[in-house]
């Protein structure tokens, strides 16, 4: 019955993946989730933002550690620890881990992005994970844990982003 739970969720992150539409609300999660998915039909980027999607509707909470409620930090770390990469649950110091992407323009799927705070965009206060690239745009989509909305996806393409956008990080290997 579980497994069946878990390949309807993984059925329809995949489908919003593919179709858009409207965002997927999470339910309660249990202590452990587990997304059961073949490595040899989805490339690692793609089984991390299927996994993330998962928690669409997960309510923000300053320090929370998942997975009912979390912190754009901690939401990040949620995520990359299931797939065995060990990254801090502080937005600041993701900022030194992994590898350094250059420009937006050389991101991929998966990589970390990092924004100023609100009163000091010279400062990290905040992080999400890129779910698509639009190389015609300059731009990209990323989900991650906002204050007002919890887990959601949106759109660099945002003057509020834009304007806050201080760099990227690898962690998964290169596709």
């Amino acid at each position: 019955m579980r497994t069946k739970k878990v390949i309807s969720t993984v059925l329809a992150a995949l489908l919003f993946a593919v179709c858009g539409g409207v965002p997927l609300r999470a339910q309660e999660q249990p202590d452990s989730v587990s997304v059961e998915i073949q490595a040899d039909t989805l490339a690692l980027s793609d089984q991390v933002i299927a996994y993330a999607r998962t928690f669409l509707g997960t309510p923000y909470r300053l320090g929370a550690s998942g997975p009912s409620r979390f912190d754009c930090s901690s939401y990040t770390r949620y995520v990359f620890k299931h797939f065995g990469f060990d990254i801090t649950a502080y937005s600041a110091i993701q900022f030194r881990e992994g590898r350094e992407v250059p420009s937006y323009k050389d991101l991929q799927k998966g990589d970390l992005v990092f924004f100023g705070k609100r009163g000091s965009v010279r400062n990290i206060g905040h992080v999400g994970i890129v779910v698509s690239i639009d190389k015609e745009v300059g731009g990209f989509t990323f989900i991650h844990a906002s204050v007002s909305n919890g887990v959601v996806e949106q759109s660099f393409n945002h003057p509020y982003f834009m304007m806050r956008y201080m760099g990227a990080r690898r962690i998964l290997p290169d596709e």
